[in-house]
């Protein structure tokens, strides 16, 4: 049965298969050739891998998103961002990089990040004197940032499969977030100095910075609004979710004016087909889940793990290397949901803490969306910037070589995800 279950699930995927229909797939078959077991038991999975309260805040999310970014609020952070860091060397790579982190508190998607500060940034750096591979690699490499900083649409979707607090994991991404930040502003101001690219060279007076300082608080709101909430208690974060919709309408159409009722369909296209998408990987990948359930492979896996070492230290770098050559081929929340409920039981026999392992995870899976072949944050900005990937990958790997050495650190100085967490007793 298991090897039913991998050749049939390494076929569709080698076949150019969707990764949700792929998991709908192997589960069928695996179904097939199970004795007496009744086949409407796969839309009976299909069904509960979409009926969860929680998992409501991700269509809230991505429409909150959407409309922030129809309401034009991009030119505010960026033009804080400027005003924060755009003086030092290679200015507008490092506005790149802080937009980045910004616009992680609103969309929570990698490769949103990566569409809509590229298609501003990208010119604007080649107009600075920029190589074109380098804007992009560094907005590629920056936009993974996304998901890894509150809020997170991966973080709420593992909070469901492992049935974890998310305002803990939002919590817990904040500091790997900037600590990722901080690194690629390191290589950045490195490869900027010796390639002499230029600072931000406008002015700065008390009036600009007033002025932008107070167009920065109606982006920076949103997060504080749906983190607040969070940890307050006030509200959960489905109706988190939902508030941050509320305030992106408000302020589209009361504020800045900049959202009309003409707009309000495309965008709800749009969110919905993002949704729609999410919900079918989720469908797919429980059906699947419950096939590797009866045949233990869970159990199987720990065996396995348990049977080169018992040490955690040697265990979460197994772990890490093989996350990421996952991330070469998955999409990151189908492989979420398929790994997480299989490694979880291993990481916690050993003492490592559930939060701790699953912004493991999380970082792990958002590095993946810069490798190759899948690296759906390159397609993005090679789509943006009309170049190939092969060059823009050499450009990437000093980024690359920066987020893979600090995913090590939050592996092994777990302080990094539970200082937050633990500072607002939410563990």
């Amino acid at each position: 049965m298991n090897l039913l279950i991998a050749i049939s699930f390494f076929v569709s995927l080698a076949l150019g298969i969707p990764i949700a229909f792929v998991m709908g797939i192997s589960a069928l078959a695996a179904l097939f050739a199970l004795p007496n077991v009744p086949l409407h038991l796969i839309p009976q999975r299909l069904f509960t891998g979409m009926d969860s309260f929680p998992i409501m805040a991700v269509p809230f999310f991505i429409l909150g998103g959407d409309l922030m970014n129809a309401a034009k609020i991009t030119d505010r952070i960026l033009d804080f961002s400027k005003l924060l860091v755009g003086r030092i060397r290679g200015g507008l790579g490092h506005v790149n990089i802080v937009g980045s982190m910004f616009f992680a508190g609103i969309s929570g998607s990698a490769v949103a990040d990566a569409s809509c500060l590229g298609s501003i940034l990208i010119p604007a750096m080649q107009k600075d004197g920029y190589e074109v591979h380098y804007a992009s690699a560094i907005t590629a490499s920056a936009a993974i940032i996304g998901p890894i900083i509150p809020p997170s649409i991966p973080m709420v979707v593992l909070a469901l499969v492992a049935n974890l607090s998310v305002g803990a994991l939002f919590l817990g991404g904040v500091l790997p977030g900037v600590f990722i930040g901080l690194g690629l502003m390191a290589v950045n101001y490195v490869i900027s100095r010796r390639r002499d690219y230029a600072r931000v060279n406008q002015p700065l007076t008390f009036r600009i910075f007033f002025s932008t300082l107070i167009g920065a608080i109606i982006p920076l709101l949103m997060p504080l609004i749906i983190m607040g909430g969070i940890l307050s208690g006030v509200f959960t974060p489905t109706e988190a979710a939902s508030i941050a919709v509320a305030y992106a309408l408000f302020v589209g159409f009361f504020v800045l004016r900049t959202l009309t009722l003409k707009d309000l369909p495309r965008i709800f296209f749009r969110s919905a087909v993002a949704t729609s998408t999410i919900l079918i990987v989720m469908a797919m990948a429980n059906a699947f889940s419950w096939i590797l359930a009866t045949q233990q492979i869970p159990q199987q896996v720990s065996q396995f793990i348990f049977s080169i070492s018992r040490d955690p230290y040697v265990i979460l770098f197994l772990i890490n290397i093989f996350l990421l050559i996952v991330g070469c081929f998955l999409e990151g929340l189908a492989a979420i949901i398929l790994i997480v409920p299989i490694l979880m039981p291993v990481v916690t026999q050993l003492g490592i803490h559930p939060i701790h392992f699953a912004l493991i995870v999380v970082v792990n899976l958002m590095i993946g969306l810069l490798t190759p072949p899948l690296g759906l944050c390159l397609f993005v900005v090679c789509g943006i910037s009309k170049i190939k990937l092969g060059p823009l990958f050499k450009e990437v790997v000093p980024f690359l070589i920066v987020e893979i050495v600090i995913l090590f650190v939050i592996t092994y100085m777990p302080w990094f995800t539970l200082t937050l967490p633990r500072l607002f007793k939410l563990l």
